[in-house]
């Protein structure tokens, strides 16, 4: 169905069955793959916070609700996102999170079927530099994203923004593909990035801890857990670097957390 067709089916419908709200900032590297992905959608929703790509012309060839907002941290722009659904139902994604074609119509046939769920967890598949890592509990990653409009709301967090539904809660087959990261140097900024985000939210939740142990087993132990215990070795190159990563963002965090706590 083109875009014209939708509308005019849209005008004889109450309201759109099913809303997808995405959150932008020059995404048009990967942005047109996940509108593509979810043109089988009654009303997609992109609030963006400033891009000076083309990352809002792209979004303007899917959906006519595109809008400005500055940007007000992430839990509070998905939330801002969610406000401007009008769908019975709303999925929540990102700009790098296309949808597999399988997940479409099970999501098309958990609407029409109402199975008595307020929510749905869905498996991400992660993508890293190209490669599906498979292991070190990157792939399968649940997220709550699909429910019912009224029941979810994200939690107010700096960094790592969690979505709360009320209800009951099922979990789809299919997958979000999830393409992280691809460029390493913009991957590195994104931890850093990351990592103030998450000391500032230790701080606001009275949960700052500078202690010199934190820095040293920590990163350690994300290191083993993950490429060790949870087989992360098994990705070959991408594995280690993937994990290598991320012991680097935990080592980052406490490390920031030990100088913010020594200079107050």
């Amino acid at each position: 169905m083109n875009r014209r067709e939708k509308e005019i089916d849209n005008s004889n419908s109450a309201k759109p069955c099913l809303s997808v709200a995405i959150i932008t900032l020059n995404e048009e590297d990967i942005i047109e793959l996940t509108l593509k992905s979810i043109k089988f959608a009654d009303e997609i929703v992109v609030v963006d916070s400033g891009s000076t790509d083309g990352t809002v012309e792209l979004c303007k060839k899917y959906t006519d609700s595109v809008t400005f907002q500055k940007w007000s941290g992430y839990a509070a722009q998905k939330n801002i996102a969610i406000d401007k659904c009008s769908g019975d139902w709303i999925l929540t994604l990102d700009a790098d999170e296309p949808l597999e074609p399988a997940l479409a119509d099970e999501i098309k046939e958990i609407i029409e079927s109402d199975a008595g769920k307020d929510g749905y967890y869905i498996p991400r598949k992660t993508f890293f530099l190209g490669k599906h890592i498979k292991h070190g509990g990157w792939s399968p990653d649940y997220t709550l994203r699909l429910f019912k409009r009224g029941k979810g709301r994200y939690e107010e967090r700096k960094v790592h923004e969690s979505l709360n539904v009320e209800g009951k809660k099922g979990r789809t087959k299919n997958s979000i593909l999830h393409y992280t990261v691809r460029d390493l140097a913009a991957y590195a900024e994104t931890l850093d990035k990351y990592s103030t985000l998450a000391v500032e939210e230790m701080a606001r939740s009275g949960k700052l801890n500078g202690a010199v142990l934190d820095v040293v087993i920590r990163p350690l132990w994300a290191f083993l857990h993950k490429y060790f215990f949870r087989l992360g070795f098994l990705d070959g190159i991408h594995g280690l670097i993937i994990n290598g990563y991320h012991a680097f963002y935990v080592f980052s965090k406490y490390s920031k957390a030990w100088e913010k706590k020594r200079r107050s």
